[in-house]
């Protein structure tokens, strides 16, 4: 469905009927949309309401900026009140995280509980994921295209397109070059979005004094092999946010909840499970 959130129309879709609501917010500002929060939160349905929506920006959701965090963070509050609820529990992974730890800590009397996913409190992670990528054995990464995705002046769509399968390789444990072009397929592009989110947003990006005013039980979930907020920038998380668990997923890139589906799916059902029963 389509829902007007602040002045913007929003790709919403609502998953399940329980009682205690899941707002899951995708990362990849641009690129990203609703499809990975259904595939991986999706599964939580048979026991909560799971909501997941195209941010603005990005996927079918309408394209009338701002791109701030500020604005995105705004996006989810407005959500929470047209969902009608009092307290959600938050989840965002890559990008994703960094929305869900700025309402986290910008809302902490909405929030019943946090998870995160292959995330950062700051940009130390853009200097990392460069020096990864240019050590990997498995591709070549052209520089310049590197270069343009990371800072944020692709030059359109297409051109996104091109980078975007350019350091998509990098992203999993077990690299399947058949996977890489579905994915590519499969992504909707807006490059104007991914612009200002590395180019305006990404540069200034530091959250780290605000995770410790978060007040709800968080779990962090990570792969042992990311490349792109390798698990440093998880343990400073973990380092800051007072009742915080960090969990390593030895078999996975960026994407546990995919790399080691099961196992990512029984952490997070067991954290929660652990949080509603404290009450």
């Amino acid at each position: 469905m389509f829902v007007d959130i602040n002045g913007n129309r929003l790709n919403v879709e609502v998953l399940g009927e329980g009682d205690d609501v899941i707002i899951a917010h995708h990362g990849a500002p641009g690129l990203g949309s609703l499809a990975e929060p259904r595939s991986s939160f999706g599964r939580l349905a048979d026991a909560y309401k799971v909501v997941v929506f195209d941010a603005r920006g990005s996927g079918q959701s309408g394209q009338n900026g701002p791109f701030t965090h500020e604005q995105w963070v705004a996006d989810v509050e407005g959500l929470r009140r047209w969902l009608g609820v009092e307290r959600v529990v938050i989840a965002g992974g890559s990008y994703g995280g960094f929305i869900a730890m700025e309402y986290a800590a910008r809302h902490p009397d909405r929030v019943g509980a946090v998870v995160l996913r292959d995330t950062s409190a700051d940009n130390a992670n853009q200097d990392l994921a460069i020096r990864n990528a240019a050590a990997s054995s498995r591709v070549t990464i052209d520089r310049a295209k590197l270069d343009r995705i990371m800072s944020g002046t692709v030059r359109d769509d297409d051109d996104l397109r091109d980078c975007w399968r350019e350091i998509l390789p990098l992203y999993d444990h077990d690299y399947e070059p058949a996977a890489v072009e579905q994915r590519v397929a499969a992504t909707p592009y807006h490059y104007a979005t991914h612009n200002y989110a590395f180019a305006v947003n990404q540069p200034n990006y530091d959250i780290k004094h605000l995770l410790p005013g978060i007040t709800a039980p968080t779990l962090i979930t990570v792969g042992r092999h990311d490349w792109i907020t390798p698990v440093e920038c998880s343990r400073t998380i973990a380092g800051l946010i007072p009742s915080s668990e960090l969990r390593i997923f030895e078999k996975s890139g960026h994407s546990p909840q995919v790399e080691e589906a099961e196992l990512w799916e029984a952490t997070v059902r067991g954290f929660l499970s652990e949080v509603r029963d404290r009450g």
